[in-house]
């Protein structure tokens, strides 16, 4: 994304509903992975109409729970504000420097080229919308038929929560993958069956 605009989950859930319009799509099902399950969340609270069910993946109702967590992602509020004032060009050697070097040894080549690709102020903002994002007030009220797939050893986002969602919501169905965040991709032959199952379990129920 390319936007001098400030990074928000409500412009992204918004945007979701827009390309259904472009498409001529009157109700769906948002799924949505690890920072689209806000986005998905934030569809059906916004655009309740539009919604038929929803897909949650490796998610939580809310991502800083704990201080140290609040205080991380205080950080990249701090962050993304220098950012939005640094040139262009420091950000890209910023972004290469200080943050890919360190992530190249923890991530395999596809998602480092992947995030040397964005722009790095919109990369911290990102992360503060998340910080900051809780459907902890209105997540119960979902009233549509809901899979939530979860993952068993996910670090990223802790179990308690992905089980938290699952709870909160009335009706939700649970989906196990033993895999960590990355689950999608690094155990795809155990994540598609369970979301293929997820969405027809969505899909019956919303029928």
């Amino acid at each position: 994304m390319r936007t001098r605009k400030s990074f928000r989950l409500e412009d992204c859930a918004d945007d979701a509903v827009a390309v259904a319009d472009a498409f001529g799509v009157e109700s769906f099902i948002p799924i949505g992975y690890s920072m689209g399950g806000p986005v998905a969340q934030l569809v059906w609270q916004r655009h309740r109409d539009r919604v038929d069910g929803l897909v949650l993946c490796a998610t939580a109702p809310y991502f800083a729970g704990r201080r140290p967590e609040r205080l991380s992602f205080l950080g990249l509020t701090g962050l993304a504000a220098v950012a939005r004032v640094t040139p262009s060009q420091a950000r890209g050697w910023i972004t290469e420097q200080v943050y890919l070097q360190r992530k190249s040894q923890m991530l395999a080549d596809w998602a480092v080229e992947q995030i040397s690709s964005h722009d790095w102020r919109m990369i911290l903002e990102a992360g503060r919308a998340i910080g900051e994002f809780s459907s902890s007030d209105w997540i119960a009220d979902v009233d549509v038929p809901t899979s939530v797939v979860i993952t068993m050893r996910d670090p990223v986002v802790p179990l308690r929560r992905q089980v938290r969602l699952f709870e909160w919501i009335p009706g939700a169905e649970a989906f196990r993958v033993d895999g960590a965040h990355d689950a999608v991709v690094a155990k795809s032959a155990r994540f598609v069956p369970q979301l293929v199952r997820a969405i027809d379990s969505v899909v019956r129920r919303s029928a």
